[in-house]
C-alpha cells in the first residue's frame, strides 16, 4: 500500500523497500536528504545521498568525514527493490523533494518548499505522485507572502532611507537559504554589504556553485565600524546576532528581520525591532494548498508546522489527509516565533 511506502520510526521517516531515511534525526546506515538545514540534516550516519548542489553546505553542516552521494535532479536510482529521484523543491540550494517508486506505488516527501520565485534555486516542480508528505510550518489562511520582488522593493526602501540618515541597516535573516535570497535580490547599488561569519560562509558555498551574489565583506577585526554608517552599509547577521555584543557594536543602525512570522504584528513587537520584512523560504497557505493538489494525491501526510488546520481542510476536500509526528521545525528563526504564536490570534495585518 502507498501509505506503508514511507512510515515514521523512533529514527525517522523509513523506506523499507529501499533500505533507507529520509532526513532522519537519529543516525542510521543510509540517509536521503532533502536539503540542509538543521533539522533535516543531522550528523553520525554512515552514508548520506543529496542534490548536487546541497554537497557543500552538508560538508559545512556535517563534517568533511561524512560520507555523500550525490545526484542531479531527474536521474533515476535503484536502491535495492524501490526507484528513487530527486525533484526540485525550491527551498533553499540544493532543496529536493524525493520521489520514491515500488510495485507501481509513488510516494514522494517534500522536505520543506515555497512556491515564490528564488533567484539563488530552481523552482518548485510538483510531482505526480499516490501519496504526499507535506510540510505545513504555515499551515493557516493568514499566512500569504508577497512575491520576491516586492520585499525586495520594502528592503531597498528601508535601506536607501537608512542610508540617507547615515545609519548601518541591520537586516536578520536565516543564515542558509533566506540570507542569499535576500542577497540575491535588493539593489546593491545602494551602499556596501557587510556579512556576518556564518552568512559569509555560506556565500561561499552558493558562489561555488554558480549563484549569483552581491559583492560583500565580512564583518573582521580588520573593518573599521565607525565607518558603516557613513557609507550606507548594509549588514546582513542571523536572527541570534540580534541584541548581542556583536550587533551593538555597530553604533547608530535601524534593525529589520526577515520572516514569515512578521506576517502576525506581535512577532515584531516581541523582538523589538524597527522593521519587519515578510519573507520566507516555506510555502504559504496559498502555496501548500496548490502544491498538494499539483501532485494530484490521493492521501496527504502532513509534518511539522500547523498541521490541525491543514489536515482538516484537505479532509473536507475529500482527501485522506493525517498528521505525522516528525522531529522536523523549520528553520530556527522561524521556529523560535512560532513558539509564540496563538494559531487562534486575530493579531494578522491586513495583506
Amino acid at each position: 500500500m502507498a501509505e506503508d511506502l514511507v512510515r515514521v520510526t523512533d529514527r525517522g521517516l523509513y523506506c523499507q523497500a529501499g533500505d533507507f531515511y529520509i532526513d532522519p534525526w537519529r543516525p542510521v546506515n543510509r540517509a536521503l536528504i532533502t536539503h540542509g538545514h538543521s533539522d533535516h540534516a543531522r550528523m553520525g550516519s554512515t552514508s548520506y545521498l543529496c542534490h548536487t548542489d546541497a554537497k557543500g553546505i552538508l560538508r559545512l553542516r556535517l563534517g568533511e568525514d561524512a560520507v555523500l552521494e550525490t545526484i542531479d535532479y531527474g536521474t533515476p536510482l535503484k536502491i535495492k527493490d524501490a526507484y528513487v529521484s530527486l525533484h526540485p523543491a525550491g527551498h533553499i540550494l540544493g532543496s529536493s523533494q524525493i520521489r520514491i517508486e515500488y510495485k507501481g506505488q509513488i510516494c514522494v516527501v517534500s522536505g520543506d518548499y515555497k512556491t515564490q520565485a528564488d533567484p539563488t534555486c530552481p523552482a518548485i516542480e510538483p510531482v505526480r505522485c499516490h501519496t504526499f508528505i507535506t510540510e505545513s510550518t504555515f499551515g493557516l489562511p493568514i499566512y500569504r507572502f508577497a512575491e520576491n520582488h516586492v520585499i525586495a522593493a520594502e528592503v531597498n526602501q528601508w535601506w536607501q532611507a537608512n542610508a540617507q540618515a547615515g545609519k548601518v541597516s541591520l537586516l536578520y535573516a536565516y543564515s542558509l537559504g533566506k540570507a542569499q535570497r535576500l542577497l540575491a535580490s535588493i539593489d546593491a547599488g545602494i551602499g556596501p554589504i557587510y556579512t556576518h561569519g556564518a552568512v559569509e560562509a555560506l556565500n561561499a558555498v552558493y558562489r561555488g556553485c554558480g549563484v549569483y551574489l552581491p559583492e560583500t565583506t565580512y564583518v573582521s577585526t580588520d573593518v573599521k565600524i565607525e565607518t558603516l554608517g557613513k557609507a550606507g552599509a548594509l549588514v546582513v547577521a542571523p536572527p541570534n546576532a540580534q541584541d548581542s555584543l556583536w550587533s551593538r557594536k555597530f553604533g547608530k543602525s535601524s534593525d529589520a528581520f526577515a520572516s514569515g512570522w512578521m506576517r502576525v504584528r506581535g512577532a515584531r513587537r516581541r523582538r523589538s525591532l524597527d522593521r519587519g520584512f515578510v519573507m520566507s523560504d516555506h510555502a504559504d497557505w496559498p502555496g501548500l494548498i496548490a502544491t498538494i493538489a499539483a501532485t494530484g494525491a490521493e492521501r496527504v501526510l502532513v509534518t511539522h508546522g500547523y498541521t490541525p488546520p491543514l489536515v482538516r481542510y484537505l479532509t473536507e476536500l475529500g482527501i485522506d489527509a493525517l498528521a505525522l509526528e516528525t522531529a522536523f521545525t523549520g528553520e530556527d528563526d522561524e521556529k523560535k516565533e512560532a513558539a509564540e504564536v496563538d494559531t487562534r490570534s486575530t493579531d494578522a495585518e491586513e495583506p
